[in-house]
């Protein structure tokens, strides 16, 4: 095994057992505590086969160290992420590998307040230390269970107003993954009408893997809603940090329109506050949150950025157009729950159709929507483009790869951090053919770098 295959810019993940297995969990587990230099940590498991196995070799790995391990089961992401704000913990880590395949796994490391650690941040300095070096074990720690999830689902209650919400029917597909059994303890405060579809949680993932952002994926959702004329459809990955919404009509939509309507919910309640947004997709945002009296806030794409940047400005809420939705009140932290009460509150105060919310948008600040480009050399690829339209631009942001404005259209090109892809991003002010011919255009200027 290439012990260190499986370390990644925001966490670790990898196949198993080639690239993760018990004795690399139990390593990780020690060079954790020594890495945080806490005692009282959380873990927790999302629902794969292999889930349980790591938990223990974590565990056995952390109370060698000396640590007092709170074990919260099966849960989401965001629920380790409450877990270890809310008791006030040292850190904590979740199994888990979200979307990926059902013989994947990984883990999520966080410290104090939830706060990530990633590449940045020590990700690859406990990845080393795991590998290299295993001093004498300490012995003396614990492991106990933690019920976490009554006041987790109290804490999402209090971004809403429950007595206000009307009776909505909504379709949701957990795909199998972990979102079910939230859901359904959320669903007795609620005066909705649930159309549940692959809805337990079963990890060997009979219904396909649970990445709403695959097309193919989307089917069952779209068509349940059709079928069941609901009010809208929300899907969410495997650990639940991403949900996805479908409007009344079916239409997936996409996460950039969202981040503005979650800025103007939002400001709503309190104007004025600081929005965090990704580079990549930026003039509907923009616009929301000026009309809506809030401060808008450019942040390099990524969790940890993000969050990072949030704790900064204390902003209120960040959004990423890859449906990744931060919250202030959450420690900062992203949630797959918070966002779907958001939007059907909305609904119901608003008293109009998810539709009628976004199509306007769409309809001012048309999008190309991400188009992912395996390419012989990133490098050489984005070179080639900056130089051809660099020359007439507005202006060239370096943030996160290139974004170059003019001043009817706009587009963000960005190399993957973890393969050898590029990312193309491209906007237009309320045309859509024009949209469309620079897209095509960019596309054309890069077609002799695709593999």
């Amino acid at each position: 095994m290439e012990r260190l295959t499986a370390f990644k810019a925001y966490d670790v993940r990898g196949r198993v057992p080639d690239e993760l297995d018990e004795e690399l969990a139990y390593k990780i587990g020690r060079s954790f505590m020594r890495f945080i230099g806490g005692k009282r940590v959380a873990i927790g498991r999302d629902v794969r086969p292999s889930g349980p196995t790591f938990v223990e070799a974590l565990s056995r790995g952390m109370t060698d160290e000396g640590a007092r391990v709170f074990d919260i089961g099966l849960c989401g992401t965001e629920e380790l992420y409450f877990a270890t704000f809310n008791n006030d913990l040292d850190g904590g880590v979740m199994v888990t590998a979200s979307h990926n395949p059902a013989d994947y796994n990984g883990m999520k490391f966080v410290r104090e307040l939830a706060k990530p650690i990633s590449a940045d941040t020590g990700l690859l300095e406990i990845g080393k230390s795991a590998v290299d070096y295993m001093p004498p074990a300490k012995g003396g720690g614990s492991v106990e269970p933690l019920e976490s999830r009554e006041a987790y689902i109290e804490h999402l209650l209090g971004y809403i107003d429950v007595d206000s919400l009307k009776p909505l029917k909504v379709v949701v597909n957990a795909g199998n993954g972990c979102a079910g059994p939230v859901v359904d303890l959320l669903a007795k405060h609620l005066p909705f009408e649930f159309v549940k579809i692959f809805h337990e949680p079963d990890g060997t993932f009979p219904n396909g893997v649970p990445n709403p952002l695959l097309k193919e994926n989307r089917e069952a959702t779209r068509a349940k809603l059709l079928e069941e004329k609901a009010d809208l459809a929300i899907a969410w990955d495997g650990d639940f940090d991403r949900c996805f919404f479908f409007d009344e009509k079916g239409g997936f939509i996409e996460g950039y329109y969202l981040v503005g309507l979650f800025a103007e919910a939002l400001l709503s309640k309190t104007p004025g506050a600081p929005i965090i947004h990704d580079p990549r997709l930026i003039w509907n945002t923009l616009d929301i949150v000026e009309k809506s009296g809030g401060e808008a806030v450019v942040s390099k794409s990524g969790h940890a950025f993000i969050k990072a940047k949030m704790r900064d400005v204390n902003a209120l809420y960040g959004g990423e157009m890859s449906a990744h939705h931060y919250f202030r009140d959450f420690s900062y932290c992203d949630s797959g729950m918070i966002p779907w009460l958001l939007v059907t509150e909305l609904i119901c105060r608003e008293e109009r159709s998810l539709s009628s919310f976004v199509e306007e948008r769409q309809r001012l600040f048309p999008v190309s929507g991400e188009i992912n480009l395996t390419v012989k050399d990133q490098r050489s690829a984005i070179s080639t483009i900056r130089d051809k339209y660099e020359i007439d631009a507005l202006g060239v942001d370096e943030l996160d790869g290139i974004s170059i404005a003019f001043d009817r259209w706009r587009f963000n090109l960005r190399s993957s951090n973890t393969e050898p892809v590029i990312r193309l991003n491209v906007e237009a002010r309320g045309d859509k053919a024009l949209l469309d011919e620079k897209t095509s255009e960019l596309l054309d200027t890069l077609a002799p770098f695709k593999v």
